[in-house]
């Protein structure tokens, strides 16, 4: 049972196209994680000086300080799994093109 060679064509041809977008949104979760980071490193060390100038405890410091920011890290680890996940969908479309190509070299071949 040959499968048709247009078909497998159409296919290649579609999740090229769907790379090609995902490149784009690639970038912009990169740059949405790059952003959140930013933010929770100045949160951060904000909230660090506040603590000491507070006069707190220089062992709790640390632990404090990243619990009262707590929901910026929750946002950077949110945005950091997402440029994950567009990563690796990105890569699942790299393989399943490398997979038609062999199909469509097969059937040329038969």
């Amino acid at each position: 049972m040959a499968i048709d060679m247009v078909d497998i064509a159409k296919e290649i041809y579609t999740a090229a196209k769907r790379l090609q977008k995902s490149g784009d949104k690639l970038f912009a979760l990169a740059r949405e994680y790059a952003e959140a980071e930013q933010k929770y490193r100045q949160a951060l060390g904000i909230e660090l000086l506040k603590l000491r100038e507070q006069k707190a405890p220089v062992t709790l410091i640390g632990d404090v300080a990243r619990a009262n920011i707590s929901d910026l890290k929750f946002n950077r680890d949110m945005a950091e799994y997402k440029y994950k996940a567009g990563r690796d969908k990105a890569q699942a479309l790299q393989a399943e093109i490398s997979a038609l190509q062999t199909l469509y070299k097969r059937q040329e071949d038969i």
